[in-house]
């Protein structure tokens, strides 16, 4: 397994656990950070041991974004290379991952690092984050799929509000309005991300990447366009081990035991 440098990278019982770790900086995004997320997303595709991914951050924080402090002394600095380069890649792959992913949000998500967060397919967070699209206060437009994301998951007057005005949400809230799955007090956070990882892991991981896609699909897709689709897919879900273990165990009147091909 590759060694990291800024972020940490555990794998155990089909769970995957990337850990953004640059804790005094909040786990900000320097370049090295970004390439080696993109590398570990690589990781855990390929391996067939991981039937789920948890993506969180060190320390008090989740994310706080890009490292300002990092980037301030690169002259010329294209906005639009660094989001080619950088965070784009990182975006796709999550959504592009046959594989569910858990955002574990310890703390606050801010700019980027909100976008991260969302572009998880579960976020499970502590009542005490944040969720903040801080780039119009350094003068900048949300990226990284915010404003792909938010206006998808709330409505487009709250998203507008948040990413125009830089609002603070509360955990809480985000919760309430259906932006992020779950708040729970800090002492219940790793429980609450246990109870999906532990489905997860024993759920049919190809179905599960399957309706990831048939999702993401209908995003931008017509009804007659997903009917088709659908049908396309389920086809694929058919010919699976865990359709054939599903109907026996249904008929034998057991729990089945799904193997995730």
């Amino acid at each position: 397994m590759k060694e990291f440098e800024f972020l940490t990278l555990q794998v155990a019982d089909g769970v995957a656990t990337i850990t953004l770790n640059r804790p005094d900086v909040y786990n900000a995004f320097n370049d090295g950070l970004s390439y080696e997320l993109q590398d570990a997303l690589k990781q855990v595709e390929r391996d067939a041991a991981v039937r789920v991914v948890v993506l969180t951050g060190a320390g008090k924080a989740f994310c706080s974004g890009q490292d300002l402090k990092a980037s301030a002394g690169v002259e010329n600095r294209s906005f639009a290379d660094s989001l080619h380069k950088r965070y784009n890649p990182i975006i796709r792959a999550m959504r592009n991952m046959p594989k569910p992913i858990v955002a574990r949000v310890n703390g606050v998500a801010a700019g980027a690092g909100c976008s991260l967060a969302l572009a998880c397919d579960i976020i499970v967070a502590s009542e005490e984050a944040n969720f903040i699209e801080v780039f119009i206060n350094i003068g900048l437009v949300p990226d990284s799929g915010s404003s792909f994301f938010m206006p998808r998951s709330i409505s487009y007057a709250k998203a507008f509000e948040f990413c125009s005005m830089s609002s603070r949400v509360k955990a809480t809230e985000a919760a309430q309005i259906g932006l992020i799955n779950k708040a729970v007090p800090a002492e219940q956070l790793d429980e609450a991300v246990k109870a999906f990882t532990d489905y997860y892991a024993a759920a049919p991981t190809q179905s599960i990447g399957l309706i990831k896609k048939m999702l993401n699909k209908a995003q931008n897709s017509s009804l007659d366009d997903m009917l088709e689709y659908e049908a396309y897919c389920q086809e694929i879900a058919g010919r699976s081990h865990d359709y054939r273990e599903g109907v026996n165990a249904f008929i034998e009147k057991r729990k089945p035991k799904f193997e995730g091909r």
